[in-house]
């Protein structure tokens, strides 16, 4: 496929990058930040101005993360003609590489300048928490050890789009660690993981033969399958969890709305392969924009420590 026939893109051009930056990637993003802003909330310290700066810091790492993962997956060899998915601005020719990387060092830059605005907000660790934070967007798949590659992508995504994301959009308007917000960045982190799992899914053999060794090509199928499960049962039990535990009241409980969406992509990601799991891809971010939004919905209607 060359860049002329992807449905008249021309190459450099505003959606060339559009299509770089992955705008369907960006629940991803989204979720942890509401949620958090949520736990904040029923805290009683919701802050508009670093709630905001939160969200725009976790599009722009996002948006650094796809950058980076353009370019250097087409450099391993990852991306190729034969590639699954959908199309990739370097593979296609949309944008070179050295372009894509001046893209991603100025996504950085922007981060950076909101990580400044943070940390005086919130103290210096958010300098060491936003460091941290670029370090991984980007060694995800370069660097001398790129964490996609062998295997510890799945635990990246829990812990940067899990923990990272909501415990540190809690503290930067709270100024502390919330038990709260420890729960919540569960299932927030579970379900992001869920979206690698079918996309590593649907890759598992172009990914063998690029060298990469994801979990999906480490564990094979069945075993990516059962991670899928797991992954989205654990995402349930904890708004269970919170109502039977007396922590919250039956507001919590919200994101079982999504459970039959939740029950169907089980089913259909064990039935599909290939680029048939394409649309199970964006159906898996739906679920996590879906239930996000009502988790948080959810923590604002019931303060945690609240009893039936």
């Amino acid at each position: 496929m060359t860049a002329v026939a992807f449905e008249g893109v021309r190459p450099g051009s505003l959606r060339a990058w559009v299509i770089a930056a992955r705008p369907p990637t960006l629940s991803a993003a989204l979720v942890p930040v509401a949620v958090g802003t949520a736990c904040a909330a029923a805290e009683g310290s919701l802050r508009a101005g670093p709630a905001l700066a939160a969200l725009a810091g976790a599009l722009l790492l996002q948006v650094a993360a796809n950058f980076a993962n353009d370019v250097f997956d087409y450099e391993k060899g990852a991306d190729t003609a034969e590639r699954l998915g959908p199309v990739r601005a370097v593979q296609a020719g949309l944008l070179a590489p050295g372009t894509v990387r001046r893209g991603l060092y100025l996504v950085i830059g922007l981060a950076l300048l909101v990580g400044v605005y943070l940390a005086a907000t919130a103290g210096p660790v958010i300098i060491a928490l936003g460091l941290a934070s670029i370090a991984a967007a980007v060694a995800y798949t370069g660097g001398p050890y790129p964490l996609g590659y062998h295997g510890l992508g799945d635990v990246f995504v829990m812990l940067f789009f899990g923990f990272v994301a909501v415990l540190g959009t809690t503290f930067v308007q709270v100024g502390h660690l919330t038990e709260l917000a420890v729960w919540a960045a569960v299932p927030v982190g579970t379900l992001a993981t869920a979206i690698l799992v079918v996309n590593n899914l649907r890759d598992i053999e172009t990914d063998r033969v690029a060298g990469k060794r994801t979990l999906a090509v480490r564990w094979g199928e069945r075993g990516a399958l059962t991670e899928y499960a797991l992954l989205l049962a654990l995402a349930y039990g904890v708004p269970v969890a919170l109502f039977a535990r007396g922590h919250a009241t039956s507001a919590i409980l919200l994101p079982l709305l999504t459970l039959p969406l939740g029950v169907r992509l089980v089913r259909a990601v064990a039935r599909e392969r290939g680029r048939a799991l394409n649309p199970l891809l964006k159906q898996t971010a739906l679920l996590l924009l879906a239930y996000g939004l009502l988790f948080a919905l959810g923590l604002v209607l019931t303060p945690f420590g609240s009893t039936r």
